[in-house]
């Protein structure tokens, strides 16, 4: 986008994990956060700060098009940048941290906006929550972690954008409950694959079908959390040099909601995803969880173990004021994750807007995406954050 400066921003905190996490020269330097400043010319005293668990959004449509108003905004990487394997969420806690003390310190920024926009919803929810009432002293896999003693800065307002309630969450209703065999991904109940060219059920799903289907997507879930957590112990109690184990995780793109629009409605397109076909996303190599480890699965997927879920974390949000923007179109987003936070928000200065007709991503849709920064830039104003150039 013409007018955007994008200035390359180099954090090195020094922390080293036990063992590698990321592949390349970087991941032998410590941690290394990198990130990219959109601005104009004009100066601010206010960032907004977008980051996502694993992914860079600097190339986002959001971003740019706030940038091109005159803001500030850094996209900021975890230390997991597009690649999500050995995620941990405690430890993107204190990535974000990191930023937000940059942001407030080297930076000279007097506000800081926290974006939430999709897998960055959740992560904003936590961090805040974490900000304002510190907890967290080590990961679920039990892994000493000093989130709660590491003083995260709060943001002053938090934005959550076109977001789900976790990854947790998310992934649960989207496994593929067919699967009986995490080893052989073939292995299937007839009774459970609504993918099957002679599936025993077709929509529209009755209610008690969707029942039992959700019922076997938690117990999938939950199979593989108590098997990575057994894995963990007999690789702690053997000692030695192996202290983690990559598994993957077959079929993850498998939702009712997908084929039949009446359940969950919104304005979505019947039979598509934000990734395509879901019948082609679910056995494809870049779905959710697809490449994990033990340790990782119990942060970020384990619907049992995972400390990222939504509305616990909103819940304990009680100071900071927070916008939630919701897609009515969005291919992502189940409807009822936008209403599960609202309900659980526990801030008196909680607002809610619906983007009528936008999609996740806003593609082609440039006046959807005015909408939702017109109402950013308007609730902001009302509060006071955006204030006058340092």
């Amino acid at each position: 986008m013409s007018g955007i400066r994008r200035v390359p921003v180099i954090l090195h905190t020094g922390e080293r994990a036990a063992a590698a996490e990321t592949y390349g020269f970087a991941g032998g330097q410590g941690t290394v956060l990198e990130g990219q400043l959109l601005r104009t010319a004009a100066e601010a005293s206010t960032l907004f700060v977008f980051m996502h668990p694993t992914s860079t959004l600097h190339l986002m449509p959001m971003p740019e098009a706030l940038a091109a108003r005159g803001h500030h905004v850094l996209c900021a990487a975890s230390r997991y940048p597009k690649n999500d394997a050995s995620l941990i969420m405690e430890k993107v806690l204190l990535d974000l941290g990191a930023w937000i003390r940059w942001a407030r310190g080297p930076a000279g920024y007097r506000t800081v906006v926290l974006a939430g926009w999709s897998g960055g919803g959740s992560l904003s929810l936590y961090y805040q929550a974490e900000a304002e009432d510190p907890r967290v002293t080590h990961t679920p896999a039990g892994d000493p972690v000093d989130v709660a003693g590491a003083g995260l800065s709060p943001a002053d307002a938090v934005v959550f954008i076109a977001a789900h309630l976790s990854r947790a969450e998310t992934l649960t209703e989207w496994m593929d409950p067919s699967v009986i065999d995490e080893s052989d991904p073939d292995r299937r109940d007839p009774e459970l694959d609504i993918y099957a060219p002679s599936a025993t059920h077709t929509p529209p799903f009755d209610a008690g079908f969707v029942q039992r289907f959700r019922a076997a997507q938690r117990a999938r879930n939950e199979r593989i959390t108590t098997w990575a957590i057994g894995e963990l112990d007999r690789l702690r109690a053997a000692g030695g040099a192996e202290v983690e184990r990559p598994f993957i995780v077959h079929r993850t793109m498998c939702d009712v909601r997908w084929l039949d629009p009446a359940i969950d409605p919104n304005d979505r397109r019947p039979g598509w995803t934000y990734m395509g076909d879901p019948r082609t996303v679910n056995v494809g190599p870049v779905g959710l969880a697809r490449f994990t480890t033990l340790r990782s699965w119990l942060s970020q997927w384990s619907l049992s173990h995972s400390r990222a879920r939504g509305a616990a974390n909103a819940a304990r949000i009680t100071r900071t004021p927070v916008l939630q923007i919701e897609n009515s179109a969005d291919d992502a987003v189940p409807a009822t994750h936008n209403r599960v936070v609202r309900d659980a928000l526990g801030t008196p200065d909680a607002t809610y807007h619906l983007v009528r007709g936008a999609t996740h991503y806003y593609k082609g849709q440039p006046e959807h995406l005015d909408e939702c920064l017109d109402v950013i830039e308007s609730w902001c104003r009302e509060r006071g954050l955006l204030r006058a150039a340092r």
